[in-house]
């Protein structure tokens, strides 16, 4: 009888584990790991999309486009110091994805840009958004909502 308490203990582990896995995604060589944003306050127009980019294949490959029912528009965006100013500007041609590397779009750096939002960005409501690659071609993924100013997805994945 004492198998019973083990499998079940393993099958609660394995469901747990379940919406932790379900937030990466993977299309042709690419592997999408923890898509995330900030909740915005009322009347905020613009919101940020943050996540990984991973490259299995021999080739490069480009995140070109991305959007989104919330927004009018989502462009990807890379933000610069330049003389203790912050600058912020699209990147027209997106992003290279080498062979073998991970891409990172996070707060201070190269990210997505949701401009003229819908409504808010509300704390644990998901926000879905297809992305568009090069070569790959188009994946919908799920992006978190963490909170206000957070610095990057909880170490627990409590919100999805």
């Amino acid at each position: 009888m004492r198998t019973l308490p083990l499998a079940l203990a393993a099958a609660l582990s394995l469901a747990s584990a379940l919406p932790a896995l379900a937030h990466d995604y993977k299309i042709g060589a690419l592997e999408i790991g923890h898509p995330w944003t900030r909740a915005t306050p009322p009347g905020a127009k613009t919101g940020a999309g943050f996540l990984t980019i991973t490259n299995t294949g021999d080739t490069p490959d480009r995140l070109v486009a991305a959007d989104s029912d919330i927004a009018q528009d989502v462009q990807i965006h890379t933000m610069t110091m330049d003389r203790g100013v912050m600058k912020m500007r699209q990147l027209p041609d997106g992003i290279e994805i080498p062979a073998g590397a991970t891409v990172t779009l996070k707060p201070g750096g190269e990210h997505l840009m949701f401009l003229g939002l819908s409504e808010p960005i509300a704390q644990g409501e998901p926000v879905t958004a297809d992305l568009a690659f090069d070569k790959a071609g188009e994946v919908q993924v799920e992006f978190a909502v963490e909170a206000p100013g957070a610095p990057g997805p909880d170490a627990g994945h409590g919100s999805h």
